[in-house]
């Protein structure tokens, strides 16, 4: 089956182009000119990777991958002339995998989409194969693994994919330092610059949602996380 790939960007040329290149590597597409239509297209298709333009109407693209990254861990690509620093951190804090600053090399953002798109599914396939029919219940925190669901106390813990999966290996190395190379590896599956802060940004998010069992996650200065839970 070939990979489909949702082109989000309010100019029909760089959508063509993309298009073209696309093509030539043997994958399918979809595309739109909008931030507001592209989540209807992103659930009603189903896409393997996302490029996503910030500036265009109706929603911006900050706001696209917030929504997606709420739902999905599809690979996501930001292509756009915005190139501040501050710009490429807020984009990487909200999840995304790349930045591809206008102009571009169509040739590299192909090369990009390939590799993103192999490393989630070398990921999808190691994730799939380790959590076949695995319960965890530590002090009335209970993952549900195989199903993907958590709750706390009987209540259900609403989750994005990414904060279930490093939720998971913080439970499965409590009471262990994990520094922030190691969340990357073993829950993005590669390691990239600047995701260092989309770990905290998800740290803090999971936090939150933990109630108080917040303090369970530790920070450790200068080394990372600890998940302190009694054996």
């Amino acid at each position: 089956m070939k990979p489909k790939v949702l082109i989000v960007e309010d100019e029909r040329r760089i959508r063509e182009l993309i298009a073209d290149y696309l093509e030539e590597d043997g994958m399918d597409w979809c595309e739109c000119d909008r931030g507001d239509k592209a989540l209807d297209i992103f659930r009603g298709h189903e896409p393997q990777l996302v490029i996503l333009d910030i500036l265009m109407p109706g929603l911006d693209g900050y706001d696209v991958c917030e929504a997606i990254r709420a739902e999905s861990d599809v690979p996501i690509i930001f292509l756009t002339a915005k190139s501040e620093e501050d710009d490429k951190l807020l984009g990487y804090d909200l999840g995304a995998d790349d930045y591809v600053t206008k102009p571009f090399s169509p040739k590299v953002l192909a090369a990009k989409i390939k590799a993103l798109l192999k490393r989630a599914e070398t990921a999808k396939k190691a994730l799939s194969s380790e959590n076949d029919g695995e319960w965890l219940d530590v002090e009335g925190l209970m993952l549900n693994v195989e199903a993907r669901e958590a709750s706390l106390h009987g209540a259900p813990l609403v989750l994005s994919p990414k904060e279930f999966d490093l939720l998971l290996h913080f439970i499965r190395n409590r009471n262990r330092v994990l520094s922030r190379e190691m969340l990357l590896d073993a829950v993005w599956g590669y390691d990239y610059e600047g995701f260092a802060r989309t770990v905290d940004t998800h740290v803090k998010r999971l936090r939150q949602k933990l109630g108080n069992r917040a303090e369970w996650i530790v920070t450790m200065r200068g080394n990372g996380y600890r998940m302190k839970v009694t054996p």
